[in-house]
């Protein structure tokens, strides 16, 4: 069982979806292209319209308008489970009753396989995520990130079109959530499967994402790889969404300059800069440890805040409250707009 699976694409053209009373769509004329085998995050804040596009896709939430496609076929009126996808949700949704071996053989009993390759198949499975010594246990005998393994465990054993999960690892505590995410990028590269996961975690859809599309108010307003997104995004809200930035006035009307904090070094009031190097003078506000980093805040003249991350064990000879030069260099810094304009761009 534990091979590369088929890989199927997954087509969104023109999808829109009103929740009933609702001034404006939950999903408002959103196409997208999801390759075969591909990890697609959907990321958002709270009521951006990423889980209801999830939905759509799982069969759970119906289009008001627009299709959704499947290797070019149209399963825009298929019932849920005629689908063929697996969804792994927040909450694990185990049965308490069955072992971990029952639970990930029910969706295989359901489709009437047979006792001697539901064994095998819930064998190798649970070997893929790494619990096959746990098959005799009852959920409340795991815990939440065991528990959250057999979900996916089967969620893929009956080697479904897709896996949709939606804030799969949000009830986890950080440490888990790091372990899983590895796990999660493991079974994807193993299985070969196309994998659509929702977060609101910039940083779990960075670590795993093929590909990235950033929701804001019912659009996708930028899609691309997660170096893409770091380095170029296209508007201050993706910018500011997915990590941190120092946002400064820009030379021309409706636009800002963004700098990340790790190109941000700093230098005395009396030095002078390389060339292709910027500068501006800033007051540093405060000095946080953060593990690796020293994460040093900075305020500016006219109001614009940011930071610097300097490497944890080399020297910082400033204090807090000091006025020093913030420096980086000309090519790591990005032009965006004030405002998102980038919606009806965002298909590429």
């Amino acid at each position: 069982f534990v091979r590369m699976m088929k890989k199927h694409s997954i087509k969104i053209s023109n999808a829109t979806r009103y929740y009933p009373g609702a001034a404006k769509p939950a999903i408002d004329d959103v196409s997208l292209d999801i390759a075969p085998g591909e990890f697609m995050t959907f990321l958002g804040p709270s009521g951006s319209g990423k889980t209801t596009l999830l939905s759509i896709i799982a069969g759970f939430v119906t289009l008001s308008a627009g299709s959704v496609e499947i290797d070019g076929q149209d399963i825009t009126n298929l019932k849920p489970h005629k689908r063929d996808l697996g969804v792994v949700f927040q909450q694990y949704a185990l049965f308490p009753h069955m072992t971990v071996s029952q639970n990930v053989a029910y969706p295989l009993r359901q489709r009437g396989v047979s006792k001697a390759e539901i064994e095998k198949k819930v064998r190798h499975v649970l070997d893929l995520v790494q619990l096959g010594d746990f098959a005799h246990r009852l959920p409340r005998q795991l815990s939440g990130g065991q528990q959250q393994r057999v979900a996916l465990a089967r969620a893929v054993v009956y080697e479904p079109r897709a896996l949709l999960l939606d804030e799969p690892l949000g009830a986890l505590d950080k440490r888990l959530r790091d372990r899983l995410q590895l796990e999660i990028a493991r079974m994807h590269r193993e299985l070969g499967m196309t994998f659509v996961f929702v977060t609101h975690d910039q940083e779990e859809a960075l670590t795993l994402s093929d590909r990235i599309a950033v929701f804001n108010n019912g659009r996708i307003v930028q899609i691309g790889t997660p170096t893409e997104l770091y380095q170029r995004p296209n508007s201050l809200f993706v910018a500011r969404f997915l990590g941190e930035s120092t946002v400064m006035e820009g030379p021309n009307q409706g636009t800002s300059i963004i700098v990340r904090p790790e190109h941000i070094s700093l230098k005395g009031l009396a030095n002078n800069c390389s060339e292709g190097e910027l500068s501006k003078p800033a007051r540093i506000t405060d000095i946080a440890f953060a593990g690796a980093h020293l994460k040093v805040g900075l305020a500016f003249a006219g109001g614009a805040i940011g930071s610097s991350l300097i490497t944890a064990g080399n020297p910082l000879s400033f204090q807090r409250g000091e006025e020093v030069l913030a420096v980086w260099n000309r090519e790591n810094q990005h032009a965006v707009a004030n405002e998102n304009v980038a919606a009806d761009s965002a298909a590429g």
